[in-house]
């Protein structure tokens, strides 16, 4: 199609009537970012939401089937920006969701204070390593903390949010009590906790957390989410999320 470039391949979004660009040498989205868009609340009428280190717009777009609301992404790589817009207008979902190509560090000043409603994050997950970083400039950016840290992402988040919001990640179970206490730095209480496990007898390969600007204290660990089978199928649960019920 003519709009596609280079490697690009237009695939469609799981069982969702939409359609996404992707690339496997610039960004193609993964699980993690499918079960971030069905964990975090949504208000399902009307809101503001925000999707900072957006990718190729993955959340935007699955968001845009749980609310009526307005979604902004920011991503701060220009290509992937390009495949964002193009994905959106490719939907006809220009009048719900806006791209923005910038850095999320520079959201608040430039979107306001406290605007949103819920703010939602995929960010990298590995600190910069001195050596071994892969040579592909996209995949490294989209995978270690080289343009956005964690407290980057968290305080960015904590300051869009408007007191009351929502605001989730998901991110790796290694670095949870950093997670914990930078929320609670920024004044995000944290409020509900999901580890998700490859299989049964397996440790938690990624976790998903959501909080609340000036919340309570009153955290809950949800019940653990197994992706595999012993057989290597999908498990029930993780059917539902990713194509409904039958």
């Amino acid at each position: 199609m003519s709009f596609l470039k280079d490697d690009e391949r237009l695939d469609y979004l799981l069982t969702e009537d939409m359609r996404i660009i992707q690339s496997p040498s610039v960004f193609s989205f993964s699980l993690d970012a499918v079960l971030l868009a069905k964990f975090v609340y949504v208000p399902i009428i009307k809101g503001n939401m925000i999707d900072l280190c957006s990718g190729n717009g993955v959340i935007p777009l699955f968001l845009s089937r749980r609310t009526k609301g307005k979604i902004i992404g920011v991503e701060i790589q220009e290509r992937l920006y390009d495949m964002a817009v193009r994905s959106i207008q490719y939907n006809g979902l220009e009048d719900q969701i806006e791209m923005i190509h910038g850095d999320i560090k520079e959201m608040p000043e430039k979107l306001g204070m406290g605007k949103f409603e819920v703010v939602t994050c995929n960010p990298p997950y590995f600190p910069t390593p001195s050596k071994g970083i892969n040579e592909n400039e996209h995949l490294a950016i989209a995978r270690h903390e080289i343009l956005c840290t964690l407290e980057d992402a968290i305080k960015s988040a904590s300051q869009l949010v408007k007191v009351g919001g929502k605001v989730a990640f998901v991110h790796r179970p290694n670095r949870l009590l950093e997670i914990l206490f930078l929320m609670r730095k920024y004044k995000i209480e944290p409020k509900r906790l999901q580890f998700v496990y490859p299989k049964v007898g397996k440790e938690a390969n990624t976790l998903l957390i959501e909080g609340i600007k000036n919340g309570n204290p009153d955290l809950k660990i949800l019940p653990p989410l197994f992706v595999y089978r012993d057989n290597n199928e999908y498990t029930d649960e993780l059917k539902e999320i990713l194509y409904g019920r039958e």
